[in-house]
């Protein structure tokens, strides 16, 4: 993690991720057409640029459970411009278990290990 966090795009205060061309840059280096986003807050970090995301032709799921709103006005007014321009909706422990499809294999044992950190003891080699 110290790596990425070192590696991650620096804006230096644009509201909208999108709109910073660097950002835009490294999402469009992927070459992934399906992004997931969340962000601080939202109704200001995660609206605009899954938004726009989306009307740039990308598949995006708002991770709605790492992300929030100080007001539940702001939260659902958010929410639902994001489902009307497209945006789907899911949350963390849902994203992974997509991702891992198969809790035997070796990225399934470490994503597992990621969404119950605290709850299950390592997994070993052997399973």
């Amino acid at each position: 993690m110290p790596d990425a966090f070192a590696a991650r795009v620096k804006r230096q205060g644009i509201v909208n991720a999108w709109g910073d061309p660097a950002f835009r840059e490294a999402i469009e280096r992927t070459g992934r057409k399906q992004i997931a986003i969340g962000g601080v807050t939202t109704d200001v970090c995660l609206i605009f640029p899954a938004i726009d995301a989306v009307r740039a032709g990308y598949q995006v799921q708002a991770v709605l459970d790492i992300s929030g709103s100080p007001f539940e006005l702001s939260e659902w007014t958010a929410r639902q411009r994001m489902a009307e321009a497209g945006v789907a909706f899911t949350c963390a422990n849902t994203l992974i278990s997509e991702w891992a499809q198969d809790w035997s294999t070796g990225v399934g044992k470490q994503l597992i290990q990621l969404m119950f950190k605290d709850i299950l003891p390592p997994i070993g080699p052997g399973g």
